[in-house]
């Protein structure tokens, strides 16, 4: 005779799952925010601005891109 000793409610994963990928795309949202105020903020900046704070204007999207992603 066969008994059961391990029962798994199959929604309980169901409902976790969709939590962690609403988590995770939370905060996939939250670093491009962070990427495109970053970006906007250094092209609005002056050559002689960017310049004076040692960097270059074709290294913006890099430095955006660090700033929200972490490095590459």
């Amino acid at each position: 005779m066969a008994h059961i000793t391990d029962v798994r409610i199959g929604n309980a994963s169901v409902f976790s799952n969709i939590a962690a990928l609403r988590d995770t795309l939370a905060a996939r949202f939250a670093q491009h925010r962070v990427y495109r105020k970053t970006l906007a903020e250094l092209q609005s900046l002056s050559k002689r601005d960017l310049a004076d704070l040692g960097m270059h204007p074709s290294a913006i999207v890099s430095i955006a891109y660090q700033a929200a992603y972490g490095q590459k």
